[in-house]
């Protein structure tokens, strides 16, 4: 069972409703410009709308849902569209069913069971289905020899310099690494600090897969899918997942099944550097 707090009521509501096992989601870009680059329009908050609802249909697959997913757009001229798509692409969201659908009944197969909006955005004809608001994202200026937190929203401004500030995954952990409906802040530091949970997780998965298998002990099992069940807990699950990597009681191959488990969710390449570690 999933279940999200509904917005427009404040409780949490059961999506899809039981029995049925397909879950229809409508993401809605808000409209671009504001708060954005200036080149492709398209700015952190149009990257945390889709995020949450890629984190949303992954969660539902990982609990033997079906998803269908149409994000609905405002107007895009080519560029944008093609920007949009790359970031997405580069984000590790999945690519939905139809994008750009105003009315996304018939795309979706029915009414929407969920829709994910932009917090402070009002799109037209929200009538059927439970509401999930992502809060504001804003940026702020790098600190002195600290990349420019906007480089990573622009993948397709490469650092050639610097190959691994250029990791785009740093902005999902970082944009996840908040409950949805909280504000996040994309600074320098703060994508610094991503980058390297993000290369000491990799190292550790890379060098805990050596290890025999071990299963994901129950509670750990338990209290992630609680989490991600439970409103989309995903900032619970990443601080669980540091926990479990320095936790002695937990056996290595435990500890890479338990990564390499909750990264269907989180999206981060976590096993990336599996079979590529460094010999001594």
């Amino acid at each position: 069972m999933l279940r999200i707090a509904d917005t427009r009521t404040g409780h949490l509501a059961e999506i899809p409703a039981a029995p049925r096992r397909l879950l229809r989601s409508c993401v809605h870009l808000p409209a671009l410009g504001e708060g954005a680059d200036t080149g492709t329009g398209i700015g952190p908050v149009h990257l945390r709308v889709p995020l949450i609802g890629d984190v949303l249909a992954r969660t539902a697959e990982l609990n033997g849902l079906q998803v269908v997913t149409v994000l609905t757009t405002p107007e895009l001229t080519p560029d944008r569209s093609r920007a949009l798509d790359r970031v997405m692409a580069v984000l590790g969201i999945h690519p939905p069913v139809v994008v750009g659908a105003h009315r996304p009944d018939g795309a979706l197969g029915g009414p929407a069971d969920v829709h994910v909006v932009a917090s402070g955005t009002d799109p037209d004809d929200l009538t059927d289905g439970a509401r999930i608001e992502v809060a504001q994202v804003a940026t702020a200026p790098p600190a002195e020899g600290v990349p420019d937190p906007g480089h990573l929203l622009d993948p397709g401004l490469p650092d050639t310099t610097e190959p691994e500030t250029a990791d785009p995954l740093a902005v999902r952990l970082l944009l996840l690494g908040r409950p949805y409906a909280t504000p996040v802040t994309v600074t320098g530091p703060a994508l610094a600090e991503a980058r390297r949970t993000l290369r000491d997780w990799r190292r550790s998965v890379a060098d805990w897969a050596q290890q025999p298998s071990r299963p994901i002990p129950t509670d750990l099992l338990r209290q992630s899918h609680t989490a991600l069940t439970e409103n989309l807990d995903v900032a619970a699950v990443l601080a669980l997942l540091a926990e479990v990597a320095e936790r002695p009681d937990v056996p290595p191959g435990a500890k890479f099944e338990t990564f390499a488990h909750l990264d269907r969710v989180l999206g981060l390449d976590l096993a990336r550097d599996v079979g590529h570690q460094r010999r001594p």
